[in-house]
């Protein structure tokens, strides 16, 4: 929603219809909006249980869960325990419900299809930072992200409060406090609210048509993410400090991903040469995370790979589908949104090729890299065909690419498989394919600048990606899906 995203948005469109590729957003233009919103948290009255104030940001924190919430205002208090599954039916309706995490520190289910749905707000008793499965909502009071007009169900309001407020406010201690237990006549009251700001955001979606007439209604989709992650939250940093002392901790770490950051203490004993730095150049200060690598290697590619593709002699026979996706870096919630609302027939869409960040992954990057490096996510999750063609493309290349498929493990703590757009693709039974060249030290810094990019490796890849896709529009048949699809309502694990 921002007016840099709308100028990059309004590039690609140019390009696309300059190279004649066809619109397929809304209305028959490139751009397929989302409704997007700044939600932030506005407590309009204090929170007061006889008479006792809860201090937010104190007592209770409040989150921005990723369903349309209710706003809060006010409602009687009852205890709900690990399980509030126990809690008789009604119990839980217009109420304040006050949980624990189980003994294994799990949660149970929060949102619009748990047992808590109707509560009015649900607090979670628990001291520290938010449990992990819950952290993504309690990041910040304020968020972009899908207006709440646009989200399909309704869920409770979510706090975290400390245990010593949740004592305070049963009088005793959580644990002598039997699950369906009520604060007698003694309501909750406050008012909580969300505000919501429109922030429209928007996808990028072309088409090149498929020359082959009973084909070309199916689709093989492209996509890359055209969103970063904005300016510096700490201000201005010296570019080239940065960069050197990045590079030693990622070094230290193993340059792999998935590896145990470096402890803090050691990052801080790491020094850097200022002055040899000063002989080469003036201090840069920066404070704009430019996303050469992350994703701007990925939206480039897109583009001459569609300038490829429109300008062959021979159109491949399937059609091929381009969107770039908004919002990735704030929970792939573009692709969400395309997936969820595709601009073709979703069963049309016979597979999806993503890249993301592929424009380094050379020695100084990963532990194995170098010039034929390329890692594969995803690419036998669903399909084994997709994996075994993939396989076959890169072989015919004239110097093929050396897969690594350590991030596609099973559990793998980076949990890539999830973190990308592909698996909006995946969780409806897509076959997928995610293309990367891996995490490296100026990941999501001010670093990430094109000057870092490794353009012959590239240019490979760009290539290779290009080969892939015509493979898959000119097949005879479309990947078979031989593996178990996933719940598309469930959290994605690795």
């Amino acid at each position: 929603g921002t007016e840099g995203y709308r100028k990059a948005t309004d590039y690609i469109a140019s390009e696309l219809a300059r190279l004649g590729v066809q619109p397929a957003g809304d209305e028959g233009g490139y751009f397929q909006n989302l409704p997007f919103g700044r939600r932030s948290i506005v407590v309009r009255e204090p929170l007061v249980l006889r008479g006792q104030p809860l201090e937010v940001g104190r007592d209770v924190r409040f989150a921005l869960p990723e369903w349309r919430a209710r706003d809060f205002g006010g409602g009687l208090v009852i205890f709900g325990g690990s399980d509030p599954g126990v809690l008789r039916r009604g119990e839980a309706t217009n109420t304040v419900v006050v949980i624990v995490p189980g003994a294994d520190g799990t949660l149970p289910q929060i949102g619009p299809q748990g047992p808590l749905r109707r509560a009015s707000l649900v607090l979670i008793a628990h001291d520290g930072e938010p449990p992990e499965s819950l952290a993504r909502m309690f990041r910040s009071d304020s968020a972009v992200g899908f207006h709440p007009a646009a989200m399909a169900e309704e869920g409770p309001m979510v706090g975290l409060i400390t245990t010593a407020a949740a004592e305070r406010m049963f009088g005793r201690g959580l644990a002598a406090i039997r699950p369906g237990t009520e604060i007698a006549g003694a309501p909750l009251n406050g008012v909580v609210l969300y505000s919501v700001e429109a922030r429209p955001a928007r996808n990028v979606v072309g088409i090149i048509p498929g020359s082959d007439p009973a084909l070309r209604g199916q689709f093989v989709a492209l996509g890359a993410h055209a969103d970063h992650v904005g300016y510096r939250r700490g201000g201005s940093v010296d570019h080239d400090s940065l960069r050197a002392i990045n590079a030693q901790a990622w070094q230290a770490q193993g340059a792999y991903p998935g590896l145990p950051r470096l402890p803090v203490e050691q990052r801080q004993a790491l020094t850097v040469d200022v002055d040899s730095l000063r002989a080469l150049r003036p201090a840069r200060r920066d404070s704009i995370n430019n996303g050469a690598d992350d994703d701007g290697s990925g939206s480039m590619a897109l583009l001459e790979i569609a300038e490829s593709i429109a300008l062959d002699s021979v159109r491949p026979r399937r059609s091929v589908l381009f969107v770039w996706h908004a919002a990735e870096e704030l929970g792939l919630q573009g692709a969400r949104y395309f997936a969820t609302n595709p601009t073709v027939p979703r069963d049309s869409i016979i597979a999806q090729v993503n890249i993301d960040m592929i424009g380094r992954g050379g020695a100084a990057d990963m532990r194995n890299g170098g010039p034929d490096y390329l890692a594969l996510v995803g690419s036998r999750r669903l399909s084994t065909g997709l994996g075994d063609l993939v396989d076959q493309v890169n072989a015919a290349q004239q110097r093929p690419l050396v897969f690594d498929y350590g991030l596609d493990a099973d559990g793998h703590p980076e949990n890539i498989y999830c973190r990308s757009d592909h698996y909006e693709y995946a969780r409806f039974g897509i076959p997928v394919v995610f293309m990367f060249t891996g995490l490296h030290g100026d990941y999501h810094q001010v670093t990430d600048e094109p000057q870092y990019i490794d353009y012959p490796h590239y240019t490979r890849i760009t290539r290779f990606t290009g080969d892939v896709v015509r493979a898959l529009a000119a097949g005879d048949g479309r990947p078979v899906v031989d593996k178990p699809r996933p719940d598309p309502a469930a959290r994605c694990r690795q």
